[in-house]
């Protein structure tokens, strides 16, 4: 098995790109970016792929990154959930396979702490400096929730305090707001992050990043 690649922003050249993954809704986000690109643009496109996503998840990431450079990716990110188990699972199943054969750091980060630094902005202005929850109602199954903190050092972005998980039966959390998907803007969040994690050379092992599916009665897949 290959060792976990940290490379150091200088020595990009050989592994210049960054990938990031969002399949938690039936739309797959799918964002790369070219590290030597003084401008750090972002590429993003998203693709309604409903139950298509098994057949076509390659060939979208191909759309914006070309297989033959998968070798060549420094760091990837994906979306852990909540969301659905069959499309969660499969982008997470692709970049740790990716990152394991290329031996490079792979961030497993929920949907709802990338959601999180946009729905603070659903709390009164005096909440929002404080812990707050996103919930999310699943018919027959229950709530859904996580607790988030946004980062006073760096206001983009949140510290997830509590994973999501189901609350227990007529369980409240406050203050609270509910999830809200937006996977162009969550899927930018999410290579963001990544490319933070990538300046400052964290560690991250693609085998510690698993499906976050809280109402699975078999727990974490």
């Amino acid at each position: 098995m290959n060792q976990t690649r940290i490379n150091h922003p200088d020595t990009d050249e050989h592994a210049p790109f960054l990938l990031a993954m969002h399949s938690c809704t039936e739309t797959l986000g799918v964002a790369t970016i070219d590290l030597r690109d003084p401008n750090q643009s972002i590429r993003c496109e998203t693709f309604p792929l409903g139950r298509r996503l098994s057949n076509s998840l390659i060939n979208c990431i191909e759309k914006l990154l070309p297989s033959q450079n998968w070798v060549r990716i420094s760091r990837i990110a994906v979306a852990t959930g909540p969301g659905g188990f069959t499309g969660t699972r499969l982008t997470i199943v692709m970049a740790r396979t990716i990152a394991q054969q290329i031996g490079c750091p792979l961030d497993g980060i929920s949907s709802f702490a990338l959601m999180a630094p946009r729905l603070v902005f659903k709390l009164e202005p005096p909440q929002r400096d404080k812990s707050f929850w996103i919930v999310q109602d699943l018919p027959r199954r229950g709530i859904v929730a996580g607790q988030y903190l946004i980062n006073s050092k760096n206001n983009k972005q949140a510290i997830e305090l509590t994973s999501p998980h189901l609350l227990k039966p007529g369980l409240k959390v406050k203050p609270a707001v509910i999830a809200k998907e937006n996977i162009n803007a969550d899927v930018i969040k999410l290579i963001e992050i990544s490319m933070e994690s990538h300046k400052s050379c964290n560690k991250s092992n693609w085998d510690k990043v698993l499906p976050l599916y809280p109402t699975s009665p078999v727990g974490k897949i």
